[in-house]
């Protein structure tokens, strides 16, 4: 059995147990959608052997699935997303999607300026945000590039990405090309502005390979003293070089004052005898 969501989590969702349902602004539809865009009787739906098939009922603004225009019996099948005017609904079979869809994070994006301000979009996987009917989330400012951004889901951590628009992508303030969101942040698109809503997840960083890496002391390699130098030996004498004269290296000792007088003596001796054989020449 198939079940229904709305995208800005309006209200709880709604089980497709008749063989007819309806949809439309009257208050006699199967769901009543009060919206300016949506007709007094909008579209319809019928089951046939399990298999669901909706219609319009000839709007003029339309009906699609899928951001495709549709006319008569179109198969709906589980994940198909339905547009009456701006409402946009999800069409989910719970046994196929499994017990992890109540588990899984909810982020929202609440229009806080701009078209449709108040309203709540239910991101699911990859989101696009634009002026073209092909977005996922379609907004008419003119301001927006027909592919201005993408919202997109990697586990549980919301990101968006600028489509190379005209007017840039800010979050927070800061123009930026790519970002993590977070609960509480604002992105502006245009003259859109849009409040992030959603668990708080932690985010793990990329680690920088050139970065330094501190460790604690606790988980430091203990340092091991050195081990002690050795005590030098006893000096050796140093060897004789046998090629300078052992004299040379004697220590100089000073002569006894009684040789020096002597020394004296015998040079007056010399001294006169020359005095005394030169006299006997002249």
């Amino acid at each position: 059995m198939l079940r229904i969501h709305f995208a800005d989590n309006r209200q709880a969702p709604v089980w497709l147990a008749d063989e007819h349902f309806t949809f439309g602004a009257d208050a006699t539809n199967d769901l009543v959608l009060k919206d300016a865009d949506v007709a007094a009787f909008h579209a319809k739906l019928r089951q046939e052997n399990r298999f669901y098939y909706l219609t319009d009922l000839g709007t003029a603004g339309g009906t699609f699935v899928n951001e495709e225009r549709i006319g008569e019996r179109y198969q709906i099948r589980s994940g198909d997303r339905v547009r009456l005017g701006s409402v946009e609904l999800q069409i989910l079979d719970p046994a196929k999607v499994g017990a992890r869809t109540g588990q899984a994070p909810r982020w929202l994006l609440q229009v806080l300026q701009g078209e449709n301000q108040g309203h709540k979009y239910h991101i699911t996987g990859s989101m696009t945000f634009g002026r073209s009917v092909k977005c996922e989330l379609c907004f008419s400012d003119p301001e927006l590039s027909r592919r201005h951004a993408e919202f997109f889901l990697k586990g549980d951590v919301l990101e968006v990405k600028d489509l190379a628009s005209a007017n840039g992508l800010k979050v927070n303030r800061e123009r930026v090309t790519t970002a993590v969101l977070q609960p509480g942040d604002q992105v502006q698109l245009g003259s859109t502005t849009l409040l992030v809503i959603g668990p708080k997840v932690s985010v793990t960083e990329a680690i920088d390979e050139d970065a330094t890496v501190f460790m604690a002391a606790s988980e430091l390699p203990p340092i091991t003293a050195p081990s002690p130098a050795p005590k030098p030996s006893q000096p050796r004498p140093a060897s004789p070089n046998p090629l300078k004269p052992a004299i040379a290296n004697a220590p100089v000792q000073a002569a006894p004052a009684s040789s020096r007088r002597n020394a004296i003596l015998v040079a007056v001796l010399i001294v006169a005898a020359g005095v005394a054989l030169a006299q006997q020449f002249l």
